[in-house]
């Protein structure tokens, strides 16, 4: 309880504020390249489920263009692809590399994610959650977790 409670968040902390120097080097030379690209906004906030099913605003690099369609799954989820046309060129270097998902330091940095921990998700797929699934949501949702390690963006929904 003690290293979930009180431990866990330090090291986040600490690694977070480590790395914001690098990372805010990183967005800066990535954000004017979104901006010079397409004019639009730097960042994609979307909406996502934390621990004990409090909704909050994840951030992320946009890489796709402005008001892009939203397309899923035939079993909801979102939909993602190399050759999605929705993906603008920075977009596409953002999400090959996951760079995109840097941004989300910040949310580490506020407390509605850790560096490690189950992916979170879209806040309606709590409809879809089956079992003990629900108990992921018991703890943060993290930047990267099992799925990412272990099956990184290889798997198919279809």
């Amino acid at each position: 309880m003690l290293y979930k409670k009180y431990i866990k968040r330090l090291l986040d902390i600490l690694l977070s504020v480590i790395l914001l120097p690098f990372v805010i080097i990183v967005i800066s030379l990535f954000g004017l390249l979104i901006k010079l690209e397409d004019r639009g906004p730097i960042f994609y906030c979307g909406e996502r489920l934390g621990k004990d099913g409090r909704v909050f605003k994840m951030y992320k690099l946009r890489s796709m263009k402005v008001n892009a369609p939203d397309l899923r799954n035939p079993d909801g989820s979102t939909y993602n692809s190399d050759k999605d046309p929705r993906l603008t060129r920075i977009g596409r270097i953002l999400r090959k590399t996951s760079l995109d998902e840097l941004p989300q330091i910040f949310n580490v940095l506020k407390g509605d994610m850790s560096f490690i921990g189950p992916r979170p998700d879209l806040p309606e797929h709590i409809n879809y959650y089956e079992g003990e699934e629900v108990r992921k949501l018991e703890v943060l949702p993290g930047i990267t977790g099992y799925n990412q390690a272990y099956f990184r963006s290889n798997y198919s929904a279809t």
